[in-house]
Order: structure tokens, then sequence, then C-alpha cells
């Protein structure tokens, strides 16, 4: 059997090869009704189906759109995935996704191939940027927005969260329970000072205890991101002799790593010991007891980022400044900090 071609739906709709073309890929330009509804019936009888490859050499794109991300074994990644996915299929798009598992090597793999790829755009979470990735960047000239991240060594637009700000709003509610002081779980010794949310969790942290009049000297822990990780410090940090009476955790599946430590501990939570997160994962709330945290519209911020990097406007002039945009965090009280 032939195969079907875009000039046998012209000739059965009546009409151009171009506008069937303008049907299939929803523009450029605008088809009427009637003849919209033609090209489809047409496109319905003869089973025809768009062959993407030719249509990618053509355009030199695809309808791809390159995620690269830490770790989706991390429900905040996963879950931000999961915003982007969804966001790239309401227009139309589909979405690879790369996990860099924090190697900087892995990161320039895949940009390499998705690039290579001629993807749409690219979406990148990125922990911190290297020079080599960067100059990868630049040399394939390619649309690429930041996401939750905003690393120095690109000056690309990035969508975030009001790290900070948020940061200092766990922290006040924890003091405003009147503990003495809180301790804080940060991340690394390799975690960025810049640009990376963590980061501005742990200044934020520095800020909240400050303006109480409350030192920070010896109150910040280092802990990976994730929950295994972060259950095995809080083991060593509560069982010490100086165990804090509240924690504000950078992640909140480091948060779910400290409740852990606590229970097998018989540490009272929230009686004994207060703790708060960050991020507002969907465990957060099943967690034991319910985690106190701080939320960002990861929906909101992925359909952002993908509307961005779709945009042939992206690359506009104008500060760094201007080039973020900033979703507010908010504050969301559980049973872990004494409220519930």
């Amino acid at each position: 059997m032939a195969k079907v071609t875009r000039d046998d739906v012209a000739r059965l709709a009546g009409t151009s090869t171009a506008v069937v073309s303008y049907v299939i890929n929803n523009g450029p330009r605008p088809v009427a009704p009637a003849t919209r509804e033609r090209v489809l019936a047409a496109i319905k009888e003869l089973g025809y189906r768009p062959d993407r490859v030719a249509q990618a050499m053509a355009s030199r794109r695809t309808d791809l759109i390159g995620l690269i991300i830490p770790d989706a074994r991390q429900p905040f990644f996963g879950e931000m995935a999961h915003a982007v996915e969804q966001a790239a299929s309401e227009r139309g798009k589909m979405v690879l996704v790369g996990n860099t598992d924090y190697v900087g090597e892995r990161e320039v793999h895949y940009l390499r191939a998705f690039l290579g790829m001629r993807v749409s755009g690219l979406i990148l979470v990125s922990h911190a940027l290297n020079d080599l990735a960067a100059a990868e960047i630049d040399a394939w000239d390619a649309r690429v927005v930041l996401l939750h991240e905003r690393p120095e060594a690109i000056d690309d637009v990035a969508v975030v969260t009001d790290d900070l700000g948020g940061a200092q709003l766990a922290v006040r509610h924890l003091l405003e329970h009147g503990y003495e002081y809180v301790a804080c779980m940060g991340g690394t010794a390799d975690t960025p000072a810049v640009g990376d949310p963590v980061s501005d969790h742990v200044e934020g942290w520095k800020r909240a205890m400050e303006e109480a009049g409350l030192p920070t000297e010896g109150r910040l822990f280092e802990a990976p991101y994730n929950r295994y990780d972060a259950y095995r410090v809080a083991l060593e940090l509560l069982a010490g002799p100086d165990r804090p009476p509240a924690i504000f955790c950078s992640t909140d599946d480091q948060a779910i790593g400290v409740l852990r430590a606590a229970r097998e501990l018989r540490i009272e939570v929230p009686g004994e010991l207060a703790v708060a997160g960050f991020d507002d994962i969907k465990e957060a709330a099943l967690a034991d007891p319910p985690l106190t945290t701080i939320a960002s519209d990861r929906p909101a911020m992925a359909r952002a980022a993908v509307d961005l990097v779709l945009d042939d406007g992206l690359r506009v002039a104008g500060s760094r400044r201007e080039r973020l945009k900033t979703f507010p965090s908010r504050l969301v009280v559980r049973g872990s900090c004494g409220c519930g």
C-alpha cells in the first residue's frame, strides 16, 4: 500500500499543501475553520501520519524539550519533572529527561545529546554549571531556561522560587514558638555559594536568626540533600549532648530523614524537637508528624519555564535581575513545628 503524503491530503481537502502544513503545525498562519475541518477530515479518511523526522530536518527543530535535572529519585525533582512534562504537553511538546546525579560530566553529556537532537529548547536544573557546560550552550546558541537554580556560569533566563524569603518565613515561625534557637541543616561543602537554592535557604536562616539577636556559629550542619544521608547526620546530631531544640532543613527530604532519626532515638516531635523543611513535596503532608514546610508553586514555575523556552523572544536584552522570574514562597503549617 502506497504511503499517504501531504499532497494526497491537500488534493482530497481541495487546498494547498501549505495549508495542510498550517493545520498540522497549528501555524504559523491562521486557517479558516471550515478549511481546517476539511483538512482534518481528509487526514482522518486517508490515515495520514506526519513524518516528524522530516519536519524536524526541514525546520531544524523537533517537538522535543530537553529537561536536565540532578536526580529524579528525589521527590522534589520528580515532581518538578512531572510538572514540566504536563506543561509541555499543553504546548504540543514532549520532554526528554536526563539525570546528572550531580556530576558535571553527565550534565555536559546530556547537553550535547539533547542539543544535537535539535530540541525546541532546553530546561536546565543545574546544581553547579561548569565552564565546559556553559561553553557547550553558547556554542549551540540554544534556547535555555534555568529552572529552580541559577548558576553564575551563564546568564540565561531563570525561573526560581523566593528561596531566601521562604527560609526566613520558616525560621521566624519556629522562633515564634519560643524555641531557644533554630539549628540549620544546610548542604554539603561543594554546594555553590551563589545561585543555589540551598545556599539561599542557609542565608535566610542566618538572617532570621540575626533578626532575633541569636548567634549562628556552630549551629549550621552539613548534610546531603537526600533523606538517607540526612538521617545518618541527624542520628549523630540528635544523640549528642548539644541537641538543638528546633531544626530548619534546607529540603523536605532532609527533614524526613531527621524525623526518622528522632523516632529511632525516641525523641518526641514536636514536644522535644521541632522540625521544618522546604519544598512541600507530597510526602510532607504524610510524614509523622506532618511536616511544616515552605511551598513553591511548581506547576506555575514549570509552565513559565516551558513558555519561556518556546518563546522566540527569549533572548532579550536586560540585566540579570530583569531576566529572573521569581515566584513567591508560602509557609505551610503542620504538626512538626508544634502547631498540630
